[in-house]
């Protein structure tokens, strides 16, 4: 066991995985140089299985379903505000060609997209488009948010046969954690009680867990007791895990970094008023970014998307 970043988990995951398969290699934008924090010393291992590639999504994305089609395992990198331009490549092909092709091909890909919204990046870099993918069949969706589960989970990505949206938020690169030092691969669909409460349930995506947790910790000292719930993979979605804790606490909010129509936190949403109704003692509450895109101004950012103040509102909220 070892503190490290959730930055250098990752490259531990990948280190190790294409150390133990060597079907497995690396491509995408400014890997060699390392700007994104996550691929030092790749290229200096492993050598021409580290690909940087032009400033073209479209294309690299759909090289990698060809070579996820032949029998190696991709991993792509990019930043999640580019996923728009590889559409086609990403929702026609690598998630639809195992169902058209009645399972006769695998396509083990991992498409590692960076989130760097809450830093002033401006609208063209702040997008946080994972609900998009939710509603496209043959996309598994993975957001890790401790160093730990970020090996973890990026080691069953890259050995899944099935493509991976694997969405990083740059803004927990720095957070520290313990992370095994043995071959410790996450299962999906498998969420994480970060901490245990009794009166309200909070369930974080992303970088709202570290708010959500300093929420939790404020609003134990107005005798609330919020469990803190981290789903880790968005699909395979851990249902049982949620409505568990609801129906200990009777309560509900969701954080959720991204846009509030159509996002995560109202698939959690509504997924909890179908199946655990009758638990609820209050309205389910959500927290999310305003439907705007991210301003350039620091300013107006912050008015834009959640943070620990406004989880505390929405807890108190449920309390009325």
């Amino acid at each position: 066991m070892a503190e490290i970043t959730f930055s250098d988990a990752l490259n531990l995951a990948i280190k190790e995985e294409m150390r133990r398969d060597e079907s497995v290699f690396l491509m995408g934008e400014s890997i060699r140089g390392g700007i994104y924090g996550v691929t030092g010393g790749l290229s200096q291992e492993f050598g021409d299985r580290v690909i940087d590639t032009p400033l073209s999504e479209l294309g690299f994305m759909g090289a990698a379903v060809g070579a996820a089609a032949v029998g190696m395992r991709p991993i792509v990198q990019s930043l999640a505000s580019f996923l728009f331009v590889a559409m086609d490549q990403l929702i026609s092909q690598a998630a639809k060609m195992r169902f058209m092709f009645g399972g006769q091909v695998d396509l083990p890909i991992v498409y590692r997209c960076g989130l760097i919204y809450g830093n002033n990046p401006a609208a063209h870099h702040a997008d946080r488009p994972y609900p998009m993918f939710v509603n496209v069949p043959g996309l598994k969706i993975v957001i890790p948010t401790t160093p730990a589960d970020a090996k973890g989970l990026l080691k069953t990505a890259i050995r899944d046969n099935n493509p991976v949206m694997f969405f990083e938020d740059n803004n927990l690169s720095g957070w520290r954690g313990d992370v095994p030092d043995d071959d410790v691969a996450i299962p999906f669909g498998v969420a994480d009680v970060k901490r245990e409460g009794t009166d309200v349930t909070i369930v974080a995506i992303a970088g709202m867990l570290r708010r959500a947790l300093e929420a939790a910790e404020t609003l134990e000292e107005d005798g609330i007791s919020a469990e803190v719930i981290d789903p880790r993979t968005i699909v395979p979605l851990d249902h049982e895990t949620i409505l568990k804790s609801v129906e200990k606490t009777g309560r509900l909010v969701v954080a959720d970094p991204a846009h509030k129509s159509c996002s995560v936190a109202s698939e959690i949403s509504a997924m909890v008023s179908q199946e655990g109704f009758w638990s609820l003692q209050a309205p389910i509450q959500r927290v999310t970014s305003l439907d705007v895109h991210f301003p350039f101004s620091p300013a107006l950012e912050p008015l834009v998307f959640p943070n620990e103040e406004k989880i505390i509102e929405a807890v108190h909220a449920t309390m009325e």
